[in-house]
């Protein structure tokens, strides 16, 4: 104990052993010590000793501690020495006073030596997740700690280990439930190094129900207002859903998009945020943005905004946008989360135009942000946010597309001038002093005309008044005219950009720009060769000649002093094919091109670096190929293509025209279809009346024979009074049933008789046993001998017999009432047969019950006769409907049989013009140009559209 108090730091005589040397005297210790009082000791002295002489406990410990490790599991206190100190020795985690400035290298190594030394062996892996399960705090904290920091150095090789452990994950997972919250925060920290870009265990972990337990975790720290707990929680998140396509639709599966609602909740008072709390909400933000991400697969994006919208996330967003006092910072990426969240959602969309600023008089969402887009005092990253959101807004958006190109038409600007349009900052920002505004007004109105033919040849209609007294000139005339006077690069790019995509595809935007004689020569002299252009001219240089291409590939000849032909002229002339294509190959070269085509958002390290958008990069490479080929084409070429053109234009025009009449007539078809089923089901229903009602008719005759043949019966029998007893319509069936029920009431009769009888005996009895209890009773009552309970229950034993003898008294009385009720049906009985059975009432009486019967008969047999005649009415009718019905149903079935002649003859003639077409088309093959096959084009425009947007994304 001397050695070990020695080591301690406490007194002893001689000299102070070395570093190393106590080291391995305490790793003997551990070795050698059959006590285990002597083992802890040990241990705990190596503990203390391993931050400061990290490298010697790291190479002589590590083997005795993890033996420790293996055999002294019982005793939870050596335990958690053992990892503490294994814990310092492989941790980069010290204090920055224990470490040296010119060490951070070596300390980094042995952190990552050591894990490598610990983790080769997997069994000591999987024998620290075997302690981190202990519920003791000694054990698991630290168990803990040291796992988190293998994961920090050798994260792939222990996320493996941990992958193919039975259960590896799910033992982490608990870590999440544990209620020490020192745990349960560690817990987070490991489970964000364990899955850190190893999408088998996000899954897991997700799959562990992570996503309930982290949500639990940021409402009871109180949301954006909780400390770096909610932070953790959140990069865990973000580790789990970020570029995990499964994880990402489970989440949504699971509701739990509607639980980030509350995070977004802000009060009117947004002053004196705390660090935590933006911090918080910034990555709360991100979160959102991770599931709406451009990158991900459409439908999944697509399904998540409509949750958002759906839960009212969207909503939450669009009020803090609208805010006053929100950190810039925040303010930031909330616009930007604005915009994935409504990019290519049509709702989504809506709803955001129906945005209103708490202003006075309120002013749409929209109309703000581009306020500030082009408020050179805003700041950049602020600038560069709001151009995304206006440019999420109109994705896909052509009902967006014309609300702002309306803004600046002539019939819908605002007179009053007392409300700014969007259409108006727009060309505020287009043409004002600061060249950032210059490029991203001029990129905004680029959108705005993205793949919408329609609005490029309406904005051409834009008039600008440029000064007082002078005429106005258009917008497409104004923006050239900037470009010849010399503006900043930035400038020029983004006009450039606009007017690209301006001509694009706009025959009549190509003949406007060329029918002023000052644009070509212009653009002719920019592109020529200057041998001391910098890098950004040649840029301006490559755009217009991209523009110039565009006037050439897009232009119908409609102007005769800039045809096609001659304007490939002056470029040979002027400038040279090759030069030409050289300046225009320039643009997709540009590193700043390069940045702007890898994702839709806006990112600039500085202002000086906007010079490319992300959907102008998609236009460039489409364009780019073929222009180039149409420079190098011949006027013969370009006539026959113009020829096969016109053809393909004319056939075209053929078959939709066929195709319009193929529609007509299916619908006409689907109609006849429609009326004959009609008819049929109606015929149907007809038929079955008729059925129906000729059964009925048939009931009725039966009925009514039946009743003549009973009549002619009581006819024929009406003077007989012999043996046979069928007289005055009484048959012998129903004189024997009158007899049979005359002997039963006799029998019931004689048995109520003798029920009577003995009921009058037990009266006599019940009479004369109520005297001797009326005896007893008196005698009882005088007599004094008796006991009082006998007493009791004789007077018990005389009220039962007396109830049963008002019982009985009251069954005599309905005995007596029944035998009344049967004397009196016997004797009416009676007189109604004599000694022989013959009826007993006279012949006149019968007679006149005859006749009266004979009577009611005879309206009978009126009645239905009538009934029958209306019947036969009714189904005369309804064959008569049965006959035109069949008549129609003829008639429709030999116009079905002509329309489908008609079609097969009109489909024939679609045979022979798609042969036409096919060898017209062969021969433009044979020319060299690109032809795409119609059928793919007009089958898919839009699914092809969304898929060649997805790949230049990705592009």
């Amino acid at each position: 104990m001397n050695f070990l108090r020695g080591v301690m730091g406490g007194p002893s005589a001689g000299p102070q052993p070395s570093g190393a040397d106590t080291i391995q005297k305490l790793c003997d210790r551990v070795a050698s010590s059959t006590l285990l009082d002597d083992r802890r000791d040990a241990v705990r002295a190596l503990k203390s000793l391993s931050k400061k002489y990290r490298l010697e406990v790291g190479i002589q410990a590590m083997e005795h501690l993890i033996h420790v490790l293996q055999t002294d599991r019982s005793d939870s206190e050596i335990i958690g020495y053992a990892l503490d100190t294994l814990y310092n020795v492989i941790s980069n985690d010290l204090e920055e006073e224990e470490q040296e400035e010119n060490s951070a290298k070596q300390v980094d190594d042995l952190g990552s030596q050591f894990t490598e030394i610990f983790i080769k062996q997997q069994e000591n892996v999987t024998l620290l997740l075997t302690l981190v399960e202990e519920f003791d705090f000694h054990v698991r904290w630290p168990g803990v700690k040291l796992l988190t920091s293998l994961l920090k150095q050798q994260g792939p090789q222990v996320q493996q280990i941990i992958l193919v452990s039975p259960m590896g994950v799910s033992r982490l997972m608990d870590l999440l439930a544990d209620s020490r919250e020192v745990i349960r925060n560690d817990g987070v920290l490991l489970l964000q190094q364990l899955t850190k870009s190893n999408a088998a265990i996000q899954k897991i972990v997700a799959f562990e129900n992570a996503f309930e337990r982290l949500l639990d975790i940021i409402t009871e720290e109180g949301n954006s207002d909780g400390g770096i707990v909610v932070e953790d929680c959140l990069l865990l998140l973000q580790n789990l859903l970020k570029n995990n396509n499964s994880n990402q639709n489970f989440f949504k599966e699971g509701s739990y998009i509607q639980r980030m609602k509350p995070w977004f909740e802000v009060g009117d008072d947004n002053c004196g945020w705390s660090a935590q709390k933006v911090t918080n909400l910034h990555l709360m933000l991100q979160l959102v943005r991770v599931l709406v991400s451009p990158t991900n697969p459409p439908g999944a994006t697509s399904s998540c905004q409509k949750a958002m919208f759906h839960c009212g996330l969207l909503q939450q967003l669009c009020t803090i946008l609208m805010a006053t006092g929100v950190p810039a910072d925040i303010l930031t990426e909330t616009i930007n989360t604005v915009s994935e969240v409504i990019r290519g959602c049509q709702t989504n969309q809506d709803y955001f135009a129906s945005v209103n600023a708490p202003s006075n008089p309120p002013r749409p969402a929209i109309v703000v942000l581009l306020m500030s887009m082009v408020n050179e005092r805003q700041p950049f990253v602020l600038r560069c946010a709001v151009l995304y959101c206006f440019q999420c807004f109109l994705y896909k958006n052509q009902k967006g597309q014309g609300e702002i190109v309306s803004t600046l038409l002539p019939s819908t600007i605002d007179a009053t001038g007392n409300s700014v349009s969007a259409g108006q900052l727009l060309c505020g920002g287009l043409f004002s002093t600061d060249s950032l505004s210059n490029w991203c007004a001029a990129v905004a109105l680029a959108h705005a005309l993205q793949e919408n033919g329609t609005l490029k040849e309406q904005l051409l209609r834009v008039q600008l008044a440029t000064s007082i007294g002078n005429p106005p000139v258009s917008l497409l005339q104004q923006c050239t005219n900037i470009l010849s006077q010399g503006s900043k690069v930035q400038t020029r790019v983004g006009l450039l950009m606009l007017l690209c995509t301006w001509l694009s595809n706009c025959s009549i935007a190509v003949t406007h720009f060329l029918h002023n004689p000052a644009n070509v020569p212009f653009f002719q002299l920019t592109g020529q060769i200057a041998e001391n252009l910098g890098e950004e001219e040649q840029l301006v240089q490559g755009l217009c000649a991209l523009l110039l291409g565009i006037s050439i590939y897009y232009n119908d000849n409609s102007l005769e002093n800039y045809r096609k032909e001659k304007l490939k002229q002056l470029i040979e002339k002027r400038i040279g094919r090759e030069n030409f294509i050289e300046k225009l190959g320039f643009i997709s070269k540009h590193e700043l091109y390069s940045r702007a085509a890898q994702k839709p958002q806006p990112s600039f390290s500085s202002p000086d670096h906007m010079m490319f958008d992300h959907e102008f990069t998609k236009l460039v490479k489409e364009l780019e190929g073929v222009i180039s080929k149409a420079i190098y084409k011949s006027s013969e070429e370009d006539k026959k293509e113009e020829e096969v053109k016109k053809t393909l234009e004319q056939h075209d025009n053929i078959v939709t025209h066929y195709k319009k009449v193929i529609r007509e007539q299916d619908q006409e078809l689907e109609e006849l279809k429609q009326r004959i089923s009609t008819l049929t089901s109606q015929n149907e229903q007809l038929q079955a009346t008729v059925t129906q009602q000729v059964s009925q008719i048939q009931q009725h005759k039966d009925q009514y024979n039946l009743l003549k043949v009973q009549l002619g019966k009581d006819t024929q029998h009406h003077n007989s009074h012999g043996d046979t007893l069928q007289m005055n319509g009484i048959q012998t069936e129903e004189v024997s049933k009158l007899k049979e029920e005359l002997e039963e009431w006799k029998n019931k009769h004689e048995l109520l008789q003798g029920q009577l009888k003995e009921k009058d005996s037990v009266i006599e009895k019940l009479n004369s046993s109520q005297l001797e209890m009326g005896a007893t009773e008196q005698s009882l009552q005088t007599s004094r001998f008796g006991g009082l309970e006998h007493s009791n229950e004789l007077q018990k034993e005389l009220e039962m017999l007396r109830s049963q003898i008002q019982l009985q008294a009251a069954e005599i009385s309905k005995l007596q009432m029944e035998n009344q009720k049967l004397q009196v049906m016997n004797t009416a009985a009676d007189p109604m047969l004599g000694d022989s059975g013959a009826p007993a009432a006279t012949s006149s009486e019968l007679e006149a019950r005859l006749e009266q019967e004979i009577k009611e008969l005879k309206s009978q047999v009126k009645a239905l006769s009538e009934e029958k005649e209306s019947l036969k009415q009714q189904l005369d009718s309804s064959t008569s409907t049965v006959a035109i019905l069949q008549d129609k149903n003829s008639r429709l079935e030999r116009e079905v049989a002509e329309s489908k002649k008609e079609q097969d003859d009109l489909l024939v003639l679609l045979a022979d013009q798609d042969q036409k077409i096919s060898a017209q088309k062969m021969k433009l093959k044979d020319f060299g140009v690109a032809v795409e096959d119609e059928d793919d084009t007009e089958s898919g425009d839009q699914g092809d559209e969304d898929e060649d947007g997805d790949e230049d994304e990705q592009d």
